[in-house]
């Protein structure tokens, strides 16, 4: 009974961390585009708004999304994780990408337009492609961050609907065997094979 509710847990967190940074990518990547690409007024406030749910304490977001999501809106358990991951996945993916929009040459995209390139294929075809890396690598630190997150978790969470880190918080209440220490161990490794993947694809030094 334990091993099956570990182990639907971790498939809801895997789903709802697939999900969000799906999500957060398809928001995140036009926005960072706009944010590189153009002179925006108010730009700067624009990127600080953005950014808030990585500066703010993870406990205040996780009770700030609480009251909106379940208390004012009333959404569903499973709608409200996925809205509360999206929303603290979508600041990576506006960091990490945006800093891959701002070191990319636009004049090869002003190229493709003057031999008749749509703005909307330019951008699949020449701007993606040369920020793949940074696609990637913020698409895996958004999902190790919506994975391992507990605080928001703990907050969204209901009944038949529990994140992986929240079942082990509650498992270790009552007991402490070689589980926990095996399910963290094997989150430990999958964390540090990702930040490696990272470090490969984009480095660190440009998310820091």
């Amino acid at each position: 009974m334990r091993s099956e509710t570990m182990l639907e847990s971790f498939k809801i967190s895997l789903i709802i961390g697939l999900l969000a940074t799906v999500l957060a990518l398809l928001v995140g990547v036009p926005a960072s585009y706009a944010l590189a690409r153009y002179s925006v007024k108010g730009k700067n406030l624009i990127k600080s708004f953005f950014l808030s749910p990585t500066v703010i304490p993870g406990i205040v977001v996780g009770y700030t999304l609480f009251q909106f999501i379940v208390v004012a809106l009333g959404l569903p358990v499973f709608q409200g994780l996925l809205i509360g991951h999206f929303l603290i996945s979508l600041p990576y993916i506006i960091r990490v990408v945006g800093s891959s929009m701002d070191q990319l040459d636009y004049s090869i995209e002003e190229v493709a337009w003057t031999l008749g390139c749509t703005r909307f294929r330019a951008f699949m075809q020449i701007v993606l492609p040369n920020v793949s890396s940074g696609i990637f690598a913020a698409f895996m630190l958004a999902f190790v961050n919506s994975f391992n997150n507990v605080p928001v978790s703990m907050f969204l969470s209901g009944p038949g609907v529990t994140m992986l880190p929240t079942s082990l918080l509650s498992y270790m209440e009552y007991n402490y065997d070689p589980t926990v220490s095996a399910i963290s161990v094997m989150l430990m490794l999958l964390t540090i094979g990702l930040m490696y993947l990272i470090e490969k694809t984009l480095g660190l030094a440009s998310i820091a």
